[in-house]
Parts: C-alpha cells; sequence; structure tokens
C-alpha cells in the first residue's frame, strides 16, 4: 500500500458536510468527493459532548487532532481512519452542538468572528492511501486499534462491506427505529456500536450451523436482509408470546435465538409459565434469575440453572449434631439411607467432612432451603439421590 501525506483546512475538509441524523451512508466532505462514513465504517459515536467539545477546543488552542487516512477509490476519497474527528467539526460548525466558552454556551455562529477563522483555517493532515481492498481494511483494522477500539462486528462489518451489510445496518443499528424499546427488553447493546446487529446475526447463522464471518461472506453481494430480518423477527415474537408478563430486566442479553431453535417446536401454556416466573423471581433461594427461563422451558428440569441458595453452615451443623445424636442413641447410622438398609454402614456414624446436605422435600418440588427441610447425608447417598 502507497501513502501520501496532504494538508487541508478545516474549510475544505466540510465542505458538503450535511449530518444524516438517522446515521445511515451519506456524510460527505471536500464539496462530495469525501466519503466520511463509507460502507465499512461504524457510525458516529461520540455524540456524547465530551469528546466532541475536546475537539473543537483542541482547533480553538491550535492544537493538532492527530493524522486522518483516507482511501484512494478512483476519484474519490473514504475516511479510514478520523471520522469521528471530522464529523465532530462539521457538527460543530453546522451548529449542532455547543460548547463551553469562557463560561459562556457557544455555537459556531456564537463564537467571535477571530475564533471562527481560526477553526476554518486550522490545518488538518491527512494520508491518502492507495492499494487493494485486502490492503486496505488490514490497514483499517490496525489504526483502529486506539482511541475507542473497533469491536468485532464493526470490524466484521469493515471486512465484508457491500449491499447486504448496509443493508442490515439500516435495519439493525439506526437508534430511531420503531422497534428497538421492544428488542431491548430482550437484546442486550448499543445499535450504534453494531451490537443489535451482532445478535441478529449470530442467531441466524447459528440455526444453519454457520459461523457470523461465514454468513456475511455467503450473503455480502445480497441486496435484501429478508432473511436475517425474518429471523430476528420469528425469535423475538416467540419469546413474547411464550413469556407474556412484561419482560424482566434479568431476560435482556439472553441467548434467545439459542433457545428458539431448542424450544420454539413445543407448545407451552403463557399463564402457567407466567405464574411460575412470578414465584421464582419471589424466591429467595433463587440466586440466578437469568436461568429462570430456560429453567422453565426445559419443563423444571435443571435446577442448576437457579444456582440454588444452599444450606448455611449453621444449618447444617445443628442438623448433623441433631441427626448424630439420634442416631448414637439409636445405634444406627446418622445417615437415615445408611441405617434404612442392611449393608456394612448401617450402624456407621460419619464425620462431618463426610457428609452433604440435603433437601429433604426436593427445592423443585416446593422444599425450602430451611433448617426445617435440611437432612445430611453421607456424601454418595446424597449425590446419588440428585433431584428425586
Amino acid at each position: 500500500m502507497k501513502t501520501q501525506l496532504k494538508t487541508y483546512k478545516v474549510e475544505e475538509m466540510i465542505a458538503g458536510f450535511v449530518f444524516n441524523e438517522y446515521e445511515g451512508k451519506g456524510v460527505y466532505g471536500l464539496a462530495g468527493n469525501l466519503v466520511i462514513q463509507p460502507e465499512y465504517q461504524r457510525h458516529y459515536i461520540y455524540g456524547d459532548g465530551k469528546r466532541d467539545a475536546a475537539v473543537i477546543h483542541s482547533l480553538l488552542r491550535a492544537y493538532p487532532i492527530g493524522l486522518l487516512y483516507f482511501n484512494v477509490d478512483g476519484d474519490v476519497l473514504e475516511v479510514l481512519d478520523g471520522q469521528q474527528r471530522i464529523t465532530s467539526i462539521g457538527r460543530f460548525v453546522t451548529g449542532k452542538f455547543a460548547i463551553k466558552q469562557d463560561g459562556k454556551e457557544q455555537t459556531f455562529s456564537s463564537l467571535p468572528l477571530e475564533a471562527q477563522r481560526t477553526i476554518l483555517t486550522s490545518p488538518l493532515l491527512a494520508y491518502h492511501c492507495t492499494g487493494t481492498e485486502k490492503e486496505i481494511k488490514e490497514w483499517f483494522q490496525t489504526i483502529n486499534i486506539s482511541g475507542v477500539p473497533l469491536n468485532d462486528q464493526e470490524l466484521l462489518n469493515a471486512i465484508y462491506s457491500g449491499p447486504f451489510v448496509t443493508a442490515a445496518k439500516a435495519e439493525f443499528s439506526n437508534s430511531n427505529n420503531a422497534n428497538l424499546q421492544k428488542w431491548h427488553s430482550y437484546v442486550k447493546g448499543n445499535p450504534k456500536r453494531q451490537e443489535i446487529l451482532a445478535v441478529a446475526l449470530s442467531w441466524v447463522a447459528s440455526s444453519k450451523g454457520e459461523k457470523v464471518d461465514g454468513y456475511l461472506a455467503k450473503h455480502r453481494g445480497d441486496n435484501n436482509i429478508a432473511e436475517l430480518k425474518a429471523y430476528f423477527t420469528s425469535v423475538i415474537d416467540w419469546v413474547g408470546s411464550v413469556f407474556t408478563r412484561p419482560p424482566e430486566k434479568e431476560m435482556q442479553g439472553l441467548d434467545w435465538g439459542r433457545l428458539y431453535e431448542a424450544y420454539h417446536a413445543r407448545a407451552f401454556n403463557p399463564a402457567t409459565l407466567d405464574a411460575r416466573v412470578k414465584e421464582l423471581i419471589a424466591d429467595p433461594a433463587v440466586r440466578d434469575r437469568k436461568g429462570i427461563y430456560e429453567y422453565l422451558l426445559s419443563d423444571e428440569q435443571s435446577p442448576q440453572l437457579l444456582d440454588i441458595r444452599i444450606f448455611e453452615e449453621k444449618d447444617k451443623a445443628a442438623a448433623y449434631a441433631q441427626q448424630t445424636a439420634k442416631a448414637e442413641a439409636a445405634g444406627v447410622s446418622n445417615c437415615s439411607v445408611c441405617a434404612s438398609v442392611d449393608n456394612n454402614n448401617r450402624a456407621r456414624i460419619y464425620t462431618r467432612k463426610e457428609m452433604e446436605a440435603d433437601h429433604v422435600t426436593a427445592w423443585s418440588k416446593g422444599g425450602a432451603t430451611t433448617i426445617g427441610n435440611c437432612e445430611m447425608l453421607c456424601t454418595p447417598h446424597n449425590r446419588a439421590k440428585g433431584n428425586r
């Protein structure tokens, strides 16, 4: 790859700049000759006020804001690195936000003319990079390891840029999408950082036994995302139809794609499930509420999903003392299972370390994790009993 250093003034760089509030493609500079947000770039993510303002204050103080890198694509330039800084400058000059200057809120138009000229005439250094697509995207990945690093999906968007990624970003990376509130009941992530898109892709790819990069490679040239959108919608709608009570915070971020594949063909009674969800959320023995939903979908066969609260040491010690005293007086083992069968351990008194606490009535059958439901069994018999 070849590079050539060029110098621009800010007013040249942002000529023709229009910020797309809906975060799609179409942010341009250099009078339309610079694509500030090419397909493989992530969306503008500063927008928190602090980093925006830092860029503007740097210009006002004549501080350098760092090298920019542009890909030369025929007669058009594409921003490889520097999108956030250029966008901050363009947004400020076009009145999208204000900064604190001399104790006052100042937009670009309210700044003294001298300060405005300082910004507009500030020099910006940019390398023009020429090379193959592979070279350019490898370079793009390399230079984006500082600042706010690219996440995995942002890198995949760069590698497999094309009509499919563009359409997918328009649907799943648009923070103004009317479905976003519903999605966020079950999916965790920032659409601007491609985190909703990453989930959607992982679900559909996994359903086909593929990796996300393989799925993107296969569909890179597609002009629509019908399959991706339909599968994601099917999963979300299924969750809402099975668990009809208002979504709990614990539902956000679960692997609903995997659960959909495992259980969507089965029939469930939503009223019964909702009642059990309510009970389990209120149960102090349940330490992992996120496991409630898979526990219920799997017919309550895996209590380990709930990380059930174990008996406290003082309760185990009290149960051991009571059982041992009664067993010694009766001349039988302090393990009730050993005492009830004719074997070599029928009269054996186990040490505390040789015994484990067991729910007399299994937790899954309504037994509480209290001393009144605690029984000490020898380790082999407790582990053989399991959840019966």
